[in-house]
């Protein structure tokens, strides 16, 4: 027998899938998207009893209708792959909802193993779930596990190695009564199905036939390519028998078959499958919680609360990791200074290498304790209720309860990804909430802006890291939020939608499920730093390097040296070419005059180089918000990539610096630069939080958008908003501050 198991793991939003894929996977996983969809595909190698298991975690879905790009690719991939077994997580304490979905699976004729799943609480509450009746009852083998403690997974495991190795199950669709009108037209339409092997290869007769019914457009199209009279004369029937219940029960043909679904659900759970211990209307210690996290005024203190912690513990907890990294990479500049003569090798790789991609990574310790944190909101449920909260505010600026989940994923915690936010906006039905809300997550603070906020905000407010950070945090949602009301005000008007959600019992997290969590997406973080920003701090480092200075300004710079030195003695000269340590207060000026013209001669060069003079155009303009020279070439690197920002201003310091003791840190050298000051920092800080996002993002708006027109509009439309920001900051805060 062949030991490799294809197996899926499918199941509702919040039943633990996830937490199984992690306890089965471990760290042996890996993150892809799905042909053709920009939906997440994870998949991860698991070893049982000689057997590898290769197991698929598929999207969460509620059913496997066309309703969502998530429901077609779980759908596509259990009729295309065809696993072995598909492992159905089913939350005990929501059996009835859950077994919907389970249900389908069977009417799809799939090989399905039931893992009873959180049944600690249902237990607590109340709820004992015989799972042998439910078995024989579903005729499909069920398992009670605990994903969150790994209790039961070996039996799950050993029951997939069962079904897989017992020759004699056979599996067989589930065939239902939908009602007299219902299982009448099926009996009509099946066999026209299976005379003409009308999608036959892939689906169940019996489950083509009900997807006509339902008005399923993926499977009509295919119908109609397959055999175009054919579907349409089925297509014929369905429409028949469609018009015949709306004239009598006024419903549509899914909605009984969602009808019958339940039914069936319920008649096997009412023959003993559920037996309540004690009252099920009491309380449960989730809605306990709930009335107090949720609450219309305690609710929105405490998350504030729970915000201003978590930057408190990722500032406070970083600092130390955070200057290991600032002494490594200064020691690996200072090595590599001494070790490589002098030359263009050597200048990119201290400051396009180690200055440059070596400052972005240097920020790991932050990214790491922040996704901590988050990691810890997500698998305890927490953020599932900021999104209830927020729906009361978002649907005063035009936008949905829904739309709460992508901003968060975009970095309304610091250190998300405004990618996945975008393409969260797919739940969203109403196009112009989808459109008012996928034009505005990228004001999120998302990850690649961390580094930047993490950088100016040490720089130059240090004492109050978390205070500013949790600001920077509360601007970024009220930006975001007024230039959604402005959109749905202007060009995207439109009634709003109703907005319901389903709140997870709070639950508490595995510390192995917060490291994965972690690991990932700190991973990602670090992959980026490697390649994407390497290649670009590179590249930008040649701008700044090339075409350096002409011969003439080189030789005044010599000049303005030999000079200097001439007006030392020959003793002073001769200490400072040797290798003493200690210098005399004489040679020490010496080396201190002759640093400055280096310094002088490198800030020349960077000026004349391609990005300088880039910087120094920009600067008849950028001056007006505060921005000089180096900071312009930064902000442009930033259109690539945010986090390119900190790299570029490393590489730009490193090869310019006019600081004759100048420190390996880049927040140091910012704070002592006479272009800076807190200011100058506020007014950066707010033009990088919302000007144009990144190129990955755009290209992303116009994907999902289906039209490039707005992926330029949220260029031009968030870079002309930040810019004006950064203006008003920078002019304002000089008069109050400064007088001028």
């Amino acid at each position: 027998m062949n030991n490799r198991i294809n197996i899926a793991l499918a199941g509702n939003p919040n039943a633990g899938k996830t937490t199984l894929f992690n306890r089965l996977t471990g760290a042996r996983q890996h993150v892809g998207n799905y042909p053709g969809v920009t939906v997440e595909k994870k998949t991860g190698i698991c070893q049982h009893n000689q057997a590898q298991l290769v197991v698929t975690d598929l999207p969460g879905t509620y059913s496997l209708t066309a309703y969502s790009v998530e429901e077609l690719v779980a759908r596509d991939f259990l009729v295309n792959e065809k696993p072995d077994v598909v492992i159905d997580i089913v939350d005990a304490s929501n059996l009835e909802r859950n077994l919907y979905l389970t249900c389908q699976f069977m009417e799809l004729g799939i090989p399905v193993i039931i893992a009873l799943n959180m049944i600690d609480v249902a237990h607590s509450r109340g709820v004992e779930v015989d799972h042998e009746k439910l078995e024989r009852l579903m005729r499909a083998p069920v398992v009670p596990i605990i994903a969150r403690t790994g209790k039961g997974v070996e039996q799950l495991l050993d029951t997939v190695l069962q079904c897989r190795a017992d020759s004699t199950r056979e599996w067989h669709p589930l065939n239902m009564s939908y009602g007299e009108d219902l299982d009448r037209i099926l009996e009509d339409i099946v066999p026209v199905i299976e005379e003409n092997n009308l999608l036959t290869d892939t689906y169940p007769a019996r489950w083509t036939g009900l997807k006509i019914l339902e008005n399923d457009d993926q499977i009509l199209d295919r119908a109609m390519h397959a055999d175009k009279s054919i579907a349409h004369g089925l297509l014929t029937k369905s429409e028949q028998v469609t018009r015949h219940l709306l004239s009598t029960v006024e419903a549509y043909p899914e909605a009984i078959i969602a009808d019958h679904r339940y039914g069936y659900i319920k008649s096997i759970l009412r023959q003993g499958v559920l037996a309540q211990r004690f009252d099920a209307d009491r309380l449960y210690t989730s809605d306990k919680i709930d009335k107090i996290v949720t609450n219309r005024f305690m609710g929105p203190i405490i998350m504030a609360l729970v915000l201003l912690g978590l930057y408190s513990f990722t500032f406070t907890y970083s600092t130390v990791p955070v200057g290991w990294l600032e002494s490594f990479f200064g020691f690996l500049g200072n090595s590599v200074d001494n070790l490589l003569p002098e030359g263009p090798v050597k200048s990119m790789i201290i400051s396009g290498v180690i200055d440059g991609a070596g400052g972005v990574l240097g920020f790991v310790p932050i990214i790491m304790f922040m996704f901590f944190g988050i990691a810890i909101l997500e698998d305890s449920g927490y953020l599932a209720r900021v999104a209830f909260m927020m729906d009361r505010i978002f649907r005063f600026f035009g936008l949905h309860g829904s739309s709460v989940m992508p901003f968060i994923v975009s970095g309304g915690i610091a250190g998300g990804c405004a990618v996945p936010g975008v393409m969260a906006t797919r739940t969203l039905r109403s196009p112009k909430e989808r459109m008012a809300t996928l034009l505005t997550v990228p004001f999120m603070n998302c990850g690649a802006k961390l580094p930047v906020l993490a950088l100016l905000i040490g720089a130059f407010f240090s004492e109050h890291q978390a205070r500013y950070m949790f600001l920077a945090t509360v601007v970024s949602w009220t930006v975001a939020l007024l230039a959604a009301k402005f959109l749905r005000m202007t060009v995207l008007r439109g009634e709003a939608t109703p907005f319901v959600m389903e709140l997870p019992p709070y639950r508490f997290p595995t510390f192995r499920g917060l490291l994965i969590h972690t690991w990932e997406r700190t991973w990602q973080y670090i992959k980026k730093a490697g390649t994407v920003i390497l290649g670009i701090s590179i590249l930008l480092w040649a701008m700044m390097t090339y075409p350096g200075l002409p011969e003439e300004k080189v030789q005044g710079f010599e000049q303005q040296k030999n000079k200097i030195v001439g007006s030392y003695t020959e003793q002073v000269v001769l200490e400072l070419q040797g290798d003493n340590p200690k210098l005399s207060e004489e040679a020490q000026k010496l080396k201190n005059k002759l640093l400055k013209i280096d310094n002088l001669m490198a800030e020349s060069a960077l000026q004349n180089s391609m990005a300088g003079r880039i910087g120094i155009a920009l600067e008849s303009v950028s001056r007006f918000a505060g921005f000089d020279w180096r900071t312009n070439i930064a902000l442009v690197g930033g259109f690539a990539a945010k986090e390119v920002i900190v790299s570029t201003l490393g590489t730009a310091y490193s090869l310019g610096s006019v600081d004759p003791e100048d420190s390996s840190s880049l927040k140091d050298r910012l704070a002592l630069d006479s272009n800076w000051n807190p200011i100058v920092a506020l007014s950066v800080l707010a033009f990088i939080m919302f000007y144009a996002p990144c190129f990955v993002t755009v290209v992303c708006i116009a994907k999902e958008s289906g039209s490039w027109k707005w992926a330029f509009f949220s260029m031009a439309f968030n870079t002309v908003f930040a810019f004006l920001l950064a203006i008003l900051i920078y002019q304002v805060g000089m008069i109050l501050v400064f007088g001028a």
